[in-house]
């Protein structure tokens, strides 16, 4: 059986059996409707693996209803799948698994209405990584955000939670209005909606709508990633929606918004832009750098853990938006390694927030100070994933990082190599910090601590039984180790780097699509020891062990002039960071209009 036969199998399962249990749900036992959506999300992550390792030579192309190209006219709609976007439906498919396996025992009512809404995001995600046609692109944008909205407010009585998702649904919505628009400039300029055709109908001279239709469609999506200042939907969504649906929001669906930055800008504007190439990548770079750091310091400032990890996100979100920005093959790979390592790392530390939650009744910091003294296993998972995000070896983070400082030493972009350590020490030592706070009862008692600002409480979202059930700490310990497995398979950076190199190769994937020209090999320049790389995550890592540790001793370590000097210091940056995260929806529109604006400005003084 070929294997293009099975391509849209992974989109097609999860819709028809979110279309049984939303029919049915009321009559199905609740054992045998978290069985039918756990079998669909792993056939989906299965079917994804196997089209990602069909696809390492070559593309696969697949024409709906065999309505195959008539010369350069796309008249059918097509699939083409690559390592990179099978790659993103596999790793959807696997926190599916684990999140659905972590809500058999964590919601007091689950209706089958959840299981349908989840297998619709998983859907959708696989279709945005898999499909070839940038208006089915939107389609599939569209129903993620659609379902992750409900999802986001699942938890309707509480006015949080509404408020959270109506703060999500307004700036994706305009997200999406920023990608319909791009998207109706190309179509108006090409007459084509598929990649590969409108690749040969923009051509290679430069001019203005193109500039525009490249501001619409990257901010769009960036909306989506979560980068700065297009970010604060992200921390208020996280803050209110269920522990599990938030590994699915940072583990892979701002990711995904990433990915249809490179997936667009390496299948249309390689060409137009490409003559501006150093220009566009000192912008993105830009970008990401400002989104790592508000990131990083939002990230230390929280101690609601949901909040904390959410803006860690932001972070590291910054840290692969730079990746991408350097415009190499090998950046790109580093960002699509980089991408895995997280996803298992931060799916894990999100499900041991939700346990803290279930059996503690809250997910503060402080209020939990010294109240996980017992749980031995989830202190460790939530301390190693710490270390995970720090970038300690084998982490997946770590190889990620390696391929990263790489690609930004040969961009000459040498520095980006200390922002990538800072982000790791701020992010993980926040995250240590905590660990040491709530399961070893280090630091000031609560009513000692100022200036940790934030939401600090949540409604629990299970009943009190006293106890940890297996199906809870199972995903968390799983996802870990997952994301440690990502780094001890070095040679997945150089599949990566060879998908990355055929992902910007714009006309060799319009002539794969439109003509069934095999791509060239992929030329896959050899790589550095990882030595040197191993001991730059050691050092990051430590650092964000002793940040933690002067954090929580500082009262014994630090002088008190210190102490107050760094206090009067800090202080007026974070109180204005602060302040600008305000939680009213207007003033986030307002940011990201001025993102917009300011973006599409320099667009126009850097790339014309």
């Amino acid at each position: 059986m070929k294997p293009e036969v099975l391509v849209p199998l992974p989109v097609v399962l999860p819709l028809l059996m979110a279309a049984f249990l939303a029919a049915t749900g009321k009559h199905l036992p609740r054992w045998l409707a978290d069985g039918l959506a756990l079998l669909a999300a792993g056939a989906s992550a299965v079917l994804c693996g196997v089209l990602l390792l069909a696809s390492r030579d070559n593309p696969l192309v697949y024409w709906f209803g065999g309505w195959f190209p008539r010369g350069n006219l796309a008249v059918g709609i097509s699939f083409v799948i690559d390592p990179i976007g099978a790659g993103l439906g596999a790793m959807t498919g696997v926190l599916m698994v684990a999140a659905l396996v972590f809500s058999a025992r964590y919601f007091d009512a689950l209706g089958t209405m959840f299981h349908a809404l989840m297998l619709i995001f998983l859907a959708a995600l696989c279709g945005f990584g898999l499909t070839g046609d940038l208006f089915n692109l939107f389609v599939f944008f569209e129903l993620m955000g659609a379902a992750a909205i409900a999802l986001c407010g699942y938890k309707s009585e509480e006015p949080g939670s509404l408020e959270g998702a109506l703060n999500f649904g307004v700036t994706n919505t305009l997200g999406a209005f920023l990608v319909l628009t791009g998207l109706a400039l190309l179509y108006g300029r090409t007459g084509a909606l598929n990649l590969g055709q409108m690749a040969r109908g923009l051509g290679t001279p430069r001019d203005g709508l193109v500039l525009v239709a490249f501001t619409f469609l990257t901010c769009g999506f960036l909306v989506k990633a979560a980068a700065v200042p297009f970010h604060f939907w992200l921390p208020e969504a996280h803050a209110v929606a269920p522990a599990p649906v938030c590994v699915l929001f940072s583990g892979v669906m701002v990711e995904a918004g990433l990915y249809a930055v490179a997936r667009v800008y390496g299948a249309l504007f390689v060409g137009p832009l490409g003559a501006q190439e150093a220009r566009l990548r000192m912008l993105l770079v830009g970008l990401g750098t400002l989104t790592a750091v508000v990131g990083g310091l939002m990230c230390f400032a929280q101690r609601h853990l949901k909040r904390l990890l959410a803006f860690s996100t932001v972070s590291h979100m910054g840290l692969m938006l730079a990746g991408f920005g350097l415009l190499s093959g090998r950046g790109l790979a580093g960002t699509a390694v980089y991408a895995l390592g997280h996803a298992g790392v931060k799916g894990s530390l999100f499900l041991c927030a939700g346990v803290l939650l279930h059996r503690y009744r809250t997910v503060d910091e402080l209020e939990l100070q010294g109240r996980g003294r017992r749980r031995l296993l989830l202190g460790g998972v939530f301390a190693l994933g710490g270390l995970g995000l720090a970038g300690l070896p084998p982490f997946g983070t770590y190889l990620g990082e390696s391929a990263l400082d790489e690609a930004a030493k040969a961009a000459g972009y040498d520095w980006l190599a200390v922002l990538f350590a800072a982000v790791a020490v701020l992010t993980g030592g926040a995250v240590l910090r905590a660990a040491g706070r709530v399961f070893a009862g280090w630091g000031p008692a609560r009513e000692e601590v100022r200036g940790i600002g934030g939401e600090t409480s949540e409604s629990p979202e299970t009943p009190d039984t006293g106890s940890v059930p297996a199906s809870m700490m199972g995903p968390a310990v799983a996802l870990l180790l997952a994301g440690l497995a990502v780094g001890l398979f070095p040679e997945l950076r150089h599949g990566a780097e060879a998908a990355a190199g055929r992902m910007l190769d714009a006309a060799g994937q319009s002539a794969r699509v439109l003509e069934g020209r095999p791509l060239p090999p992929a030329g896959v320049e050899p790589s550095e020891p990882l030595g040197k790389s191993a001991l730059h995550g050691v050092l990051s890592a430590s650092g964000a062990v002793l940040l933690a540790g002067v954090t929580l001793g500082r009262e014994r370590l630090l002088p008190r002039a210190t102490r107050e000097g760094l206090k009067r210091s800090l202080g007026a940056a974070m109180t204005g960071l602060r302040k600008v995260h305000s939680g009213h929806i207007g003033d986030y529109v307002t940011w990201l209009t001025l993102g917009v604006a300011g973006f599409g400005g320099l667009c126009v003084l850097l790339l014309r």
